[in-house]
């Protein structure tokens, strides 16, 4: 595969000259016929493609991160829903939004990013164990993708 059509597949910025015309005001693009007469822009889409495997790793890495957090949030809910206890457990959330604000401005992240994730994930975490403790604490209904 030549490295236009590699940049094509991966939703790159590197498209022959014919289709960048084709493309919104907003949008940049870039063709083969300007990086072949600009070796700069061609080393500037190298380094955002190298740039985009690494942040494509990191989305890896987050899901997957993601799909074990819930995995032991389910023990959570089962344990809770079996115990009798509600889906929410407030002191728990004060203490992890302090939590996560300090490892977010320890880390260089702005603390509303560190915020939504909890709130993703806090909202999640409920939601499934209610569905657990509907199920009467079975962790089997959350299965739907098993």
């Amino acid at each position: 595969m030549s490295e236009t059509q590699e940049s094509q597949s991966d939703g790159g910025d590197w498209l022959p000259a014919t289709d960048a015309t084709h493309t919104p005001e907003s949008e940049t693009v870039i063709d083969s016929a300007a990086a072949a007469e600009h070796p700069e822009i061609a080393e500037t889409v190298a380094k955002i493609k190298a740039l985009r495997q690494s942040i494509d790793n990191v989305d890896t890495a987050i899901v997957s991160l993601l799909a074990e957090r819930f995995k032991y949030t389910s023990q959570v809910g089962v344990l809770k829903a079996r115990a009798g206890f509600a889906p929410a457990d407030y002191k728990r959330e004060d203490y992890q939004i302090e939590r996560l604000h300090r490892i977010a401005v320890a880390a260089g992240l702005d603390p509303d990013i560190a915020e939504m994730y909890r709130e993703f994930v806090v909202t999640e975490a409920k939601k499934r164990h209610a569905r657990i403790a509907a199920a009467g604490g079975d962790p089997g209904v959350l299965d739907v993708f098993a």
